[in-house]
């Protein structure tokens, strides 16, 4: 603390998210007193500072900057409880003393443009010199004279920590930095020891990039350029909260305004926008890619909440979560544990059992060396999932505040740990978030996604969905917001906007999620579009794709109660013209296209059962002669498509693969009797070993129950790769693995061991004279016991 003209000014050199800076750093305002208190951070966010008085305001959460035109260019300032900036905006709150941001405005770092654009990294705090640093520039009255702080700093581009640490010995500088500040035992202040420091390794550590350098360059004399204008403003005692790296370019007497003004001169501007989002532990972690991050941020917290007895606290969590997944832990090891994490700390010579000591002391004592309950441990707790509140009342994007209150009223929580959903549709809360889930589909929000469920026995009544919210979310949510101000709205005119420029394909895809997200005033004229682009697009192929997801709306729609009538009548004509344009759409293929149009053929022929159901209620109908002329909503679908198929069979033109196909599903279907023989001839003599394979893979993909049941076709398939020579058996391989990966695991064992019973029984061949069975015996009994055969 330096005075000069009545004016004294403190600059506290902290390190961004660490428990004891905080302390140190509210010990040092208490001491201080200032009148003013400015923090690193971007300038343009000083009306946020008073919500973070509200009670509602529970960290971690971040400051939100975003171009309203553009959302994607946005950046975000992240906060934890225990983060020094946010304790220092809090105490100048309680103290009624006048606080701000001082760092470059984040209108000028989101802005374009410029022959020095500003670093990605710096605009995110994701550097990793951010770790001690926040733009901040000085100048005050009374100084003169040039001043070497005002031209480019030197940017370091390794770890300015890891520097002291290696000067004091130390490996690793979270355990160095641990030591010196995080487990301090004495009172005394970490800050002028840290400036000095700092201000040597400005001086001692190497230059990076110019451009980098012109940023720090701008932001620093940002800095102190918000400092002069607090002292015109009469402040007296100004604290200044920045990065520990930039403290040294901070102290009094500040540099002449002079050279500032022109290092700021030309900055390219844009409108920007600012609000305060919730954020997660987890993203304050090195692990997300925040440069600015903690290795462990859940241990940070327990540090700050708990700075009584840490060990022995933390231990007895870290006992409840592993009892939270079955493992025992008993009291008696939770006294080991910490007695181990005392003993370790005495060792290594460290004032406190930090969190190496304590995670060794879980590995050895409470996990019983199972690396993989460590793994939970350090994901459940060292990082942690807690997620931040931010006050209902902070001004948002109305789509935002919509959706806030529809989770509200729907009681669903936006989490960061991934939950599953299992709803009954037939119930309305149920149905409603169903509802919510789909219309944010329609938006692209990625909170909620559809899931497999982990309940036997579903049927077309229950939805299972997995959320996990992001913070990066919240862009997404200002981005939707262009669309409408509600969930509703916003919905409704994202599907107009695909009814006017979508596809064949995004048409149907629209409809369907029309009818799930309940969007009737969309659907109308999705419907009269998707009828008027199936009667243009002549490209069998694009009507294959868009007919499934026609025939679950129609399906989904029904279950709904929703008039599905419309629906019906587009999905009827363009089965008509499937079955119609099929035949070209099939010839000429390669192996790649021939696998996609089997799938594609699986995909209508799926469809088609789903419309069959919903139309005639499980009840066949053979088209006779007197419907020859019925109009297409009499039409008998699965009919048609089964004689289309039937007029692919026996032609040379058609794909290996997608004759299979054919075949199996004309069998399935009864129209033909003679499927065996088909495998017979199939892979007889005559085609090539990847032409048989191939013929195999349509026939039996998913086709476990086939192979399982039916004697004869297993018996085929066995006798094919038996006979196959060691040249033969290498090529088709990758196609046979391909087959038999669609089956379960328990299919494929059972199938083996239908195999190998099978072989058991026939008579076995007399054996060369050659031959002493005697002492073969011992041998063949071994092969027999390794096969599961029965002596």
């Amino acid at each position: 603390m330096v005075a000069s003209v009545g004016v004294e000014l403190g600059v506290l050199g902290i390190r961004h998210h660490g428990p004891g800076s905080a302390r140190s750093l509210l010990a040092a305002l208490d001491d201080f007193g200032p009148d003013q208190v400015l923090i690193e951070g971007p300038a343009d966010a000083d009306p946020l500072v008073g919500w973070a008085a509200s009670p509602a305001m529970r960290p971690p959460i971040a400051i939100l900057a975003y171009a309203p035109t553009e959302p994607k260019r946005a950046a975000f300032w992240p906060f934890a409880v225990f983060s020094p900036e946010w304790q220092a905006l809090t105490w100048s709150l309680r103290h009624e003393i006048p606080v701000g941001f001082c760092d470059l405005p984040a209108a000028n770092m989101l802005a374009s443009g410029g022959d020095e654009p500003p670093s990605p990294d710096l605009l995110t705090t994701d550097d990793p010199d951010d770790l001690y640093s926040d733009g901040t520039d000085s100048d005050g009255p009374g100084s003169d004279g040039p001043d070497e702080r005002t031209q480019p700093r030197r940017v370091v581009r390794r770890d300015p920590l890891a520097a002291l640490a290696a000067a004091a010995g130390y490996d690793d500088a979270e355990r160095w930095w641990d030591d010196v500040v995080e487990s301090r035992l004495d009172g005394s202040s970490p800050f002028p020891a840290l400036l000095e420091a700092m201000a040597e390794l400005r001086t001692a550590l190497p230059e990076t990039d110019p451009r980098e350098a012109v940023v720090e360059a701008r932001r620093e004399a940002y800095m102190r350029k918000t400092i002069r204008s607090a002292v015109r403003a009469g402040r007296q005692r100004i604290a200044v909260v920045c990065g520990a790296w930039h403290a040294p370019v901070l102290t009094w007497p500040l540099p002449p305004a002079t050279a500032d003004n022109a290092t700021l001169r030309g900055m390219p501007k844009t409108k920007i926008t600012t609000t305060w989002v919730p954020w997660t532990h987890q993203r304050l972690s090195y692990a997300s890619g925040y440069g600015a991050g903690i290795s462990s941020p859940g241990w940070y917290h327990h540090l700050w909440s708990a700075p009584d007895q840490p060990v022995a606290r933390w231990l007895t969590r870290v006992a409840g979560a592993l009892r939270t997944r079955d493992l025992p832990v008993s009291s008696a090891a939770v006294i080991e544990a910490v007695r181990l994490a005392e003993t370790l700390a005495s060792l290594r010579r460290r004032p406190l059992a930090g969190l190496a000591e304590v995670s060794d002391a879980t590995l050895a004592v409470l996990c019983d060396g199972d690396e993989t309950a460590l793994r939970f441990v350090t994901d459940e707790l060292v990082v942690g999932q807690t997620i931040g509140h931010v006050d209902p009342g902070v001004p948002t994007v109305p789509l935002e505040a919509d959706l806030a209150a529809s989770c509200r009223r729907l009681r669903l929580k936006r989490e960061p740990v991934p939950k599953l959903h299992d709803l009954d549709l037939r119930k309305t809360l149920d149905q409603q978030r169903s509802v919510l889930f789909h219309r944010l589909r329609v938006l692209d929000l990625g909170w909620a996604r559809p899931a497999e469920s982990e309940i036997a026995g579903r049927g077309t009544f229950r939805e299972t969905w997995q959320t996990s919210w992001r913070p990066e979310l919240t862009l997404s949510v200002i981005e939707a917001a262009v669309w409408g101000t509600t969930v509703l709205t916003a919905a409704t005119a994202k599907l107009a906007d695909v009814t006017d420029s979508g596809s064949l394909v995004a048409l149907t895809a629209a409809v369907e999620r029309a009818l799930l997200a309940e969007l009737p005033d969309g659907l109308d004229r999705l419907l009269e579009a998707l009828a008027q682009r199936s009667a243009l697009d002549a490209d069998v192929v694009h009507l294959m794709e868009a007919l499934p997801a026609l025939a679950r709306a129609h399906r989904y729609g029904d279950v709904r109660g929703t008039d599905t009538t419309a629906l019906g009548a587009v999905a009827v004509t363009m089965v008509v013209r499937i079955c119609a344009g099929l035949l070209p759409a099939v010839t000429g293929l390669d192996p790649d296209a021939a696998r996609e149009m089997r799938q594609r053929m699986d995909r209508v022929n799926h469809g088609i059962g789903l419309l069959c159901v919903d139309r005639v209620r499980g009840v066949d109908r053979v088209r006779g002669a007197d419907q020859q002329d019925a109009g297409p909503d009499e039409r008998d679908l699965r009919a048609d498509w089964l004689d289309t198929l039937a007029g692919l069979l026996d032609r040379s033109d058609v794909p290996t693969e997608v004759a299979g196909r054919v075949v199996r599903v004309l069998f399935d279907a009864g129209r033909i009797a003679d499927g065996p023989q088909r495998v017979h001839r199939a892979l007889s003599y005559g085609s090539s070993a990847s032409d048989k394979a191939a013929w195999v893979d349509g026939f039996f993909a998913d086709g476990a129950l086939l192979l399982i049941h039916d004697v004869e076709l297993r018996s085929l398939v066995d006798g094919w790769v038996a006979d196959l020579t060691d040249d033969e058996f290498t090529d088709v391989l990758p196609l046979v693995r391909r087959t038999f990966s669609t089956f379960t695991a328990p299919e494929r064992r059972l199938i083996a061991e239908r195999i190998a019973a099978a072989r058991s029984s026939r008579p076995r061949t007399a054996p060369a004279e050659s031959y002493d069975l005697t002492l073969a015996a011992p041998a063949l009994a071994t092969v027999d016991r390794l096969l599961g055969v029965a002596s």
